[in-house]
């Protein structure tokens, strides 16, 4: 399956789909100014504004020259109102794992097999407003969950090690995600050492989380990581506080730090350090 095949496919299931670099191009085509090496994850554009399900547009973006498909995954819904929420396991057979030692199992569901192991598509209740925290699983599961404001790699793309993401089995759609999984994102978890609340060093604080957002969003090249720590610290302490959930701090900070170009690994780790200098559980 070409990228063009697999945006197809896509949009006719009724996924979100944008294009990202694709490792074939001599250079990275991504959004951001330098490329951190890993290619073919890299969004082209802001893709949680221009996702499409235009046929005519994946025509116009991925005739025109090598991309990734990825879908937008907060964008996705489906008939029944429930939105699209994806597993992302790092290994074969890594949720499977979590469910036996549960005493759980794990559902047949839409899987797209990625160069280590697997992106499982699950469908999840819209009012339940999930990020990218992995809740009671951290540790645990050898891998990440993608949802809200997030985006996956997908069917037809290429990996940088030349691995094709393909479906497992194209007749099989996203299951609805078991209550256990539910429960274990959605826990919280006790904070292992006391939380401290925050003193503004400047005499000023932004108080929401689409302030601390639009500081990253605003951030110039050079000083986007350093942006993106000050405002996760920010935010962090705001969970501590009690005013915001740590998987919408999670989810919308490092959204924006992808969008600005920053790698979706090296924003993880900016906004888990955060976490762990304030002192704050993520």
């Amino acid at each position: 399956m070409t990228p063009l095949d697999g945006a197809l496919w896509l949009i006719r299931h009724n996924f979100a789909v944008f294009g990202c670099d694709h490792p074939g191009t001599p250079n990275c085509t991504g959004l951001h100014k330098t490329c951190d090496g890993s290619r073919g994850k890299h969004p082209t554009v802001a893709f949680t504004r221009a996702w499409t399900l235009d046929e005519r547009k994946i025509h116009e973006t991925f005739g025109r020259g090598l991309r990734n498909p990825a879908v937008a995954v907060g964008a996705c819904s489906f008939p029944d109102g429930t939105r699209l929420a994806v597993v992302d396991s790092d290994r074969v057979g890594a949720i499977e794992e979590v469910a036996r030692a549960l005493g759980e199992q794990w559902p047949a569901t839409m899987r797209v097999w990625t160069a280590k192991g697997h992106h499982d598509y699950v469908r999840v209740p819209a009012a339940l407003k999930l990020g990218n925290s992995l809740g009671s699983l951290r540790g645990k599961f050898d891998g990440d969950i993608r949802a809200g404001n997030a985006f996956v790699v997908s069917v037809g793309a290429v990996h940088a090690t030349g691995v094709l993401y393909e479906l497992e089995d194209p007749e099989r759609p996203p299951a609805v995600a078991p209550g256990w999984l539910l429960d274990a994102l959605t826990a919280q978890q006790v904070p292992d050492r006391p939380q401290r609340r925050h003193t503004p060093r400047q005499g000023r604080e932004i108080r929401s989380l689409d302030g601390l957002v639009n500081f990253v969003l605003r951030s110039r090249p050079g000083s986007r990581n350093g942006a993106l720590y000050w405002a996760a610290c920010r935010a962090w302490e705001h969970v501590a506080d009690g005013h915001l959930a740590a998987g919408d701090v999670e989810a919308e900070l490092i959204g924006a730090a992808i969008q600005i170009g920053l790698s979706e690994a090296e924003a993880h780790r900016t906004v888990a350090s955060a976490s762990r200098g304030t002192g704050v559980s993520a």
